[in-house]
């Protein structure tokens, strides 16, 4: 009975979760699509912020994570009920974490591949200062 509700479980989360992997574009960033920059505090004043962007660090500079901590800032700031998208310096970490939020969680993610390496260079996109 327990492994019939598991499954139940993981079958019903697979059917609300939804991943996407797209390269940010102006069209994204008209959509009003909340985007979540999971990079670190010092990146964030390096290069600044996509207009709008909603950031919440997911790693340190160490590499260390706490996935309550995140979730809680995330759940507080973003509808997760509605799709949104993470976005980090290169893409790497994104594409770490976007799937399991997406299979894991549930959640409808888009995966901006890239990252703000991309939006900054291959857009010659505006950042805007972060500010704590």
């Amino acid at each position: 009975m327990k492994k019939i509700i598991i499954l139940l479980t993981l079958l019903t989360v697979s059917l609300f979760a939804e991943l996407k992997n797209s390269y940010i574009t102006q069209e994204i960033l008209d959509s009003n699509l909340p985007i979540v920059d999971i990079r670190t505090q010092p990146e964030w004043k390096e290069t600044g912020l996509l207009k709008g962007a909603i950031p919440i660090m997911f790693f340190n500079q160490q590499g260390k994570y706490n996935i309550n901590a995140f979730l809680k800032e995330l759940n507080a700031k973003v509808d997760t009920t509605k799709p949104f998208a993470i976005i980090c310096h290169t893409g790497n970490r994104t594409s770490m974490i976007a799937p399991w939020m997406s299979q894991e969680l549930g959640y409808k993610v888009t995966n901006l591949q890239g990252g703000m390496d991309y939006a900054t260079k291959g857009l010659k996109m505006k950042t805007y200062p972060y500010k704590k």
